[in-house]
């Protein structure tokens, strides 16, 4: 019998409907591939390609916005917000409005265009997650930036519109109201580890949703220990390996949300990532009541991943 199924933190209600998918392999489909440029703006050579680096982790003795390079950060091209001017805060009648001021930048991932995040070595994803933090602790000396998202595209379905591997992060002046987490049940954890938990939430809007939860208490992602990057890179490395293995390397998104960048969240704000898997459209009926229709009971789903073999 189909349930509804509420998740307290945020008061988000879904609908988990089995009869409609039952297995993994309901979902495995061909996945569509991005289109073949003849150019790629992130490959090593192209530097020129992209707006100058903002950071790179590089081999020793080679120069800036140049090949040598294991992780690169670039403005985007196409930014959906501007560094430049001022907020302009002002009411017009009910509604307020401000200038479009905030940061958006490319953090590629890695020099070679074949690889994904789920065949990258650990060390690599580990640099990935220190490039994170970088960036978030260099923009939050902006006061007028209140948030980080950091998130990824992967796959045309999941909205990439470029193959080689890379990541995005817009810094926002103001707080998006959508900022949760919440502690695992022993059923639904996919994988752990000393410092994480990798689980599926007891309300997931999307089948095989996952989230990738600190054990220690921490609002900020930035305040993140090396140590703790090191089993981050370990846990996230291996739930993506899960995710190909029963999914057939499905097209996904991850979003990692932590505290606002000048406010004390403390004890109610617990930072996480989560990863969403593109297997189901949103239409009518998510549209018009922010309800969610699962087909995948997440208890379920826990065991596919669980038993994956990787």
């Amino acid at each position: 019998m189909p349930e509804f199924r509420r998740d307290p933190v945020v008061g988000r209600w879904v609908i988990i409907s089995t009869d409609r998918i039952q297995r993994p392999t309901d979902f495995v489909a061909h996945h569509s591939s991005l289109p073949a440029l003849p150019l790629c703006p992130f490959c090593p050579g192209n530097e020129a390609q992209t707006p100058p680096e903002i950071l790179a982790y590089r081999e020793p003795a080679t120069s800036a916005n140049s090949p040598g390079w294991n992780i690169r950060v670039v403005p985007n091209k196409f930014p959906a917000l501007q560094i430049e001017g001022d907020l302009g805060r002002e009411g017009v009648g009910l509604y307020d409005r401000m200038n479009g001021v905030g940061a958006h930048e490319v953090f590629i991932e890695t020099p070679d265009h074949k690889q994904t995040l789920a065949t990258l070595p650990e060390k690599r994803v580990e640099d990935l997650f220190w490039a994170y933090r970088d960036r978030i602790l260099d923009l939050r000396k902006d006061l007028r930036l209140r948030y980080v998202l950091i998130f990824k595209n992967h796959g045309p379905a999941a909205g990439a519109t470029l193959e080689h591997p890379h990541s995005q992060l817009i810094a926002l002046p103001i707080v998006p109201t959508n900022v949760a987490a919440e502690s695992g049940d022993r059923t639904r954890v996919v994988t752990e580890n000393g410092e994480f938990l990798s689980i599926v939430p007891f309300a997931p809007r999307f089948p095989f949703e996952i989230w990738v939860l600190p054990k220690r208490h921490a609002s900020c992602f930035e305040q993140i220990q090396k140590f703790e990057v090191e089993g981050l890179a370990r846990i996230f490395s291996d739930t993506l390996r899960r995710l190909d293995r029963v999914l057939a390397s499905p097209p996904f998104n991850f979003i990692l949300h932590t505290s606002p960048l000048h406010e004390q969240a403390g004890d109610f704000y617990h930072w996480h990532i989560e990863i969403i898997p593109k297997l189901t459209q949103i239409a009518g009926f998510e549209w018009g009541t922010g309800f969610y229709i699962n087909p995948v009971l997440p208890e379920e789903a826990a065991v596919f991943l669980r038993n994956a073999e990787i």
